[in-house]
């Protein structure tokens, strides 16, 4: 895995690159993705981090797959995929975490999953809560998960789950040590 600012440069330069292939302006894919101008050009400049719902948010207006973010390049594979145990594209977004896509190289998902591990909070660390299109299920494979979701305080252990409206903000944080969860962002407009 690139170190997190060689990773965050090229996400930017992969975005700015895709917004003007795209044909649009940064104003565009700000209003689009409800971010202000400055925020936005901020990520296409690489000098400010993306949480993942920005990142997905972003690759949703410019029409992509996550993947091309990520990686640079599109996925390709169709019929399925198989990630073995500990392998995924693995990258970091923020400090306290860090995300494997368990299905980067296929096409056409109508849902991204991941296994997501979040780092205890150093105190007084502030996190702000995001909120992206579509819907999200987290299942808690490991430690204790505080989720701060629409306003409401959710407190998860080893197998507990929660399905929401990712349109409402939300915000995790591992409590007790770090926690490990499966985290699927289901596509607004998803069909089977």
């Amino acid at each position: 895995m690139a170190d997190n600012a060689e990773q965050l440069g090229l996400i930017a330069l992969r975005i700015k690159d895709l917004r003007d292939i795209a044909g649009l302006t940064a104003r565009q894919v700000a209003d689009q993705t409800g971010i202000s101008l400055e925020e936005y050009e901020a990520y296409e400049t690489g000098t400010r981090d993306f949480s993942f719902s920005h990142l997905f948010n972003i690759a949703e207006a410019l029409g992509v797959d996550i993947s091309d973010l990520l990686t640079g390049e599109s996925p390709k594979l169709h019929g399925y995929v198989l990630t073995r145990a500990g392998q995924g594209l693995a990258f970091k977004r923020r400090e306290q975490y860090v995300y494997h896509h368990l299905a980067y190289n296929f096409r056409d998902k109508l849902a991204e999953p991941f296994i997501v591990t979040v780092s205890e909070d150093k105190p007084g660390a502030e996190k702000q809560a995001h909120s992206h299109e579509g819907q999200e299920f987290d299942y808690v494979l490991e430690g204790r998960l505080k989720i701060i979701l629409g306003g409401n305080e959710l407190y998860l252990k080893e197998g507990d789950s929660v399905y929401y409206d990712s349109a409402l903000p939300h915000v995790m944080f591992a409590l007790e040590g770090d926690c490990r969860f499966i985290a699927v962002v289901v596509k607004e407009g998803a069909k089977a």
